[in-house]
């Protein structure tokens, strides 16, 4: 089996905004599929740590793209293991087409957890480090790694939303794309009309769950650069995200 797994998505219609490309929302899950299905295939992925109370938990993304796939395009998310230590691994992908064609990148951190005490709990400990034989050093992904979304005082409260039902995901707290997709519906059609996205980042810091009040602040930090610090309850901080368009 191949370190670097390859998975085929389609943008399919529904999936896709007024301009007739990907949401981001869709791409950034088509991203966590895929690590998925690369994670269970070489047995270090959800049904298998389920069983012993360990899950994955996503700690950071960073997805930077050329373009998004138009509508009824098919496309693979190519991914791979690029580090591990013993609390976090490092996960890369490409977005490419059929002939080639390179979409976008995109870098992610992951932690494992216990379910039972919600802690971070140690990846070497299954199946005596097996994670280790799966990791790829030498495959390019030259977008930024990112770090810190930094915000200062001036951060205005734009928005604040309930949570529910359909925002919690399979561990039991506000699914990651979630956000994204909360982060993503601060600016309107309208910016839309006029402004791509060329890099979104979102680092996760505590958890929220369904009943959770979530407030949004946003404040300007460049040109067309917006950084975002999600609070739930008022000021517990759940994540920050940075959003730059083009």
């Amino acid at each position: 089996m191949d370190k670097v797994g390859i998975y085929e998505f389609m943008a399919e219609p529904f999936h896709c905004d007024f301009s007739q490309r990907l949401f981001m929302g869709h791409l950034g899950n088509h991203m966590l599929n895929a690590a998925d299905f690369h994670s269970s295939a070489r047995g270090f992925g959800m049904n298998y740590l389920m069983t012993i109370q360990r899950s994955w938990v996503l700690s950071r993304l960073a997805i930077e793209m050329d373009e998004m796939p138009r509508m009824y395009t098919k496309f693979n998310v190519e991914t791979w293991v690029e580090s591990a230590m013993r609390y976090f691994t490092s996960r890369n992908f490409r977005v490419v087409d059929a002939e080639g064609k390179v979409y976008g990148y995109g870098r992610s951190i992951w932690a494992m957890i216990d379910t039972e005490s919600r802690q971070p709990t140690d990846i070497y400990a299954i199946d005596n480090g097996a994670i280790n034989n799966w990791i790829v050093d030498d495959k390019e992904c030259p977008i930024d790694k990112g770090g810190r979304v930094k915000m200062g005082d001036e951060a205005k409260l734009v928005r604040s939303i309930e949570t529910y039902y359909n925002d919690v995901d399979i561990n039991g707290h506000i699914n990651s794309v979630k956000y994204i997709e909360h982060v993503l519906d601060l600016w309107d059609l309208d910016w839309y009309r006029q402004h791509q996205i060329k890099r979104f980042e979102i680092a996760y810091v505590a958890e929220a769950h369904q009943g959770d009040s979530l407030s949004f602040y946003r404040e300007q930090t460049g040109d067309n650069e917006y950084c975002i610090r999600i609070c739930k309850d008022g000021d517990v901080e759940c994540c920050r995200s940075k959003v730059i368009f083009k």
